[in-house]
């Protein structure tokens, strides 16, 4: 009997996902795979992520037995790995999902490399609602700029969301046990960290999709109303499918259009990531001029202490929860960025290390974005903290949730504590004068 490999990296699940379905169509028997890879775990795999990551490796587990399957895990090297699989089921192919980063582009190349009578398929569509190649008829080998790339997008066909195998055959071949947080990652999690896998990610999606996200285009920038999917976590591990959530969500809504808008950004920064890998550290362009290196506004920054409520309140739910918001993210970035001057990849390293959904392209080059060195087409842009108070914390709820030492300020007070007398002993003075809008 015929025997194919389904190595999951950032695809997560049974549903719609093209690696499984293409290693059950050709072949009888299929070894559905995991390498935890040691050029990535420990030293790099953040503790949040760990304790995500493993919680997802054990709920495809109980999705791949409920199909009469199981997840092989194995340790080590991954294209070494792999091929011992390969010769010990004598297996015919390996099937994994195509990715952007230069990591999983060279991973892909040297299994390639590697295959001795067998073969290597890589399946777009799969960590990403398109293909990477979409790109312009001007013959560029990519989009700079997100509202053409979206027409582009919006215009091209997309599969249908596969099916979940009706049942899986393993052959017999040793696994290791599945892996626990504290064996992926050094360190402590956030304390409110939330984790999940598969089958948490698809109750997820379907409360979403039941009624919360028809009022995403009016709330999602309401900091306070906490109005959006938190599914960015189980797409980053591929926990849920960015194309069946394109295909599920309804975009003739105002809130379904707003919603598939961000998934199409998603798409648009891995295709930048792809055709300029460098810009995961590098400037996308021509960079403005930073600030000498400050350690103690980045420490005050990083710790929630910068006097400025409203970005310190982000600061402070991202070391807690590890996630936050989109519209905090922005804030807290153009704060350390473009009010203090620092550089972006001290910011973007810190985000990596505390996000569960810390998404190499996405965050990388929403870092940029922000930073004035990337895609946005208005690199001078500023966001006045205290503007962005106003307009998306109204009442200071947010606010208030995050800084219980300002609590007892009502209202609009709390985004300036120094005008109450507040500037010193439990809460700083802002570290600068801010400006922009």
């Amino acid at each position: 009997m015929s025997v194919a490999v389904a190595l999951f990296t950032r695809d997560l699940r049974v549903h719609d996902n093209p690696v499984l379905t293409a290693a059950t169509r050709a072949a009888d028997r299929v070894v559905p795979l995991f390498v935890v890879d040691e050029a990535l775990v420990p030293d790099r795999c953040p503790p949040n992520r760990a304790h995500f990551l493993a919680a997802a490796l054990a709920e495809l587990d109980e999705e791949l037995r409920a199909l009469g399957g199981r997840l092989i895990v194995r340790h080590g090297a991954v294209v070494e790995e792999v091929t011992r699989v390969v010769a010990e089921t004598s297996a015919t192919s390996v099937h994994l999902a195509e990715d952007v980063s230069r990591y999983s582009r060279h991973r892909e190349h040297a299994l390639r490399d590697r295959a001795d009578g067998w073969s290597v398929h890589c399946h777009s569509g799969s960590v990403t609602a398109t293909s990477a190649e979409i790109t312009p008829s001007t013959g560029r080998d990519h989009f700079s700029v997100f509202t053409p790339y979206f027409r582009r997008w919006s215009e091209t066909h997309r599969r249908r969301p596969l099916p979940a195998p009706g049942s899986l055959s393993v052959p017999r071949t040793a696994s290791d046990p599945l892996p626990e947080a504290r064996e992926l990652a050094t360190g402590e999690p956030s304390p409110r960290l939330s984790v999940g896998g598969e089958t948490t990610g698809r109750a997820l999606l379907r409360e979403w999709l039941d009624g919360p996200i028809g009022d995403y285009a009016r709330d999602n920038d309401d900091l306070a109303a906490d109005a959006t999917s938190r599914l960015s976590p189980h797409l980053h591990f591929g926990c849920v499918s960015p194309t069946e959530l394109v295909h599920r969500v309804d975009s003739t809504t105002e809130g379904g259009l707003a919603f598939v808008r961000q998934l199409a950004w998603r798409d648009f920064h891995h295709q930048v990531l792809a055709a300029r890998p460098d810009a995961a550290w590098s400037d996308y362009r021509r960079r403005t001029s930073t600030g000498a290196d400050d350690e103690k506004s980045v420490a005050a920054w990083k710790n929630g202490r910068t006097g400025y409520p409203i970005v310190d309140a982000g600061m402070r739910q991202l070391r807690a929860e590890g996630w936050m918001p989109g519209r905090a993210r922005l804030i807290t970035a153009s704060f350390l960025a473009k009010s203090l001057r620092q550089d972006w990849r001290i910011g973007a390293a810190h985000f990596l290390h505390w996000l569960v959904d810390g998404d190499l392209a996405n965050n990388q080059l929403n870092w940029q974005w922000v930073a004035g060195t990337g895609t946005d087409t208005r690199p001078n842009r500023v966001l006045n903290p205290l503007r962005q108070a106003d307009r998306y914390d109204p009442d200071g709820v947010y606010v208030r949730r995050w800084i219980p030492e300002l609590a007892h300020l009502p209202g609009a007070r709390i985004h300036r504590p120094w005008r109450e007398g507040i500037i010193a002993g439990d809460y700083p003075a802002p570290l600068i004068e801010c400006v922009g809008s």
